[in-house]
């Protein structure tokens, strides 16, 4: 098994910056796919970044592309979402997620192991 989880997120004015953890523990897995998504009240999940380091393979939103950012450590197995001139219309839960087998994907449905999602607020 692999366990994700995630630190992070909290309530920020717009125009902040805030920055998610998603630490995995478990199994030791393989260059796995990290993605993120979100999830508003209300609305379906949406994907926002994905990431493979080993090779390198990335796909982001385009609602955030420039504003969202994904690093790791590796000896520590965690990856980071850095969020940058936050807006209230980010305003979600943020899950990140680990696919196994196969680069960034944009169907939640392809990623195996889930971290327990945190909560972002962003105020006007």
């Amino acid at each position: 098994q692999v366990q994700l989880v995630q630190s992070g997120g909290g309530l920020v004015q717009a125009g902040d910056f805030l920055k998610l953890s998603c630490a995995a523990s478990g199994r030791s897995i393989t260059n796995p796919t990290i993605g993120w998504f979100r999830q508003a009240p209300g609305k379906e999940r949406e994907f926002v970044s994905a990431t493979r380091w080993i090779p390198f393979a990335t796909d982001n939103a385009d609602s955030v592309k420039d504003r969202f950012v994904t690093s790791r450590d590796a000896i520590k197995k965690t990856q980071y979402l850095h969020m940058s001139r936050l807006e209230p219309e980010v305003t979600a839960i943020y899950y990140c997620a680990a696919r196994l087998r196969g680069g960034p994907t944009r169907n939640w449905n392809e990623y195996e192991y889930w971290g327990q999602g945190t909560q972002v607020t962003v105020s006007s």
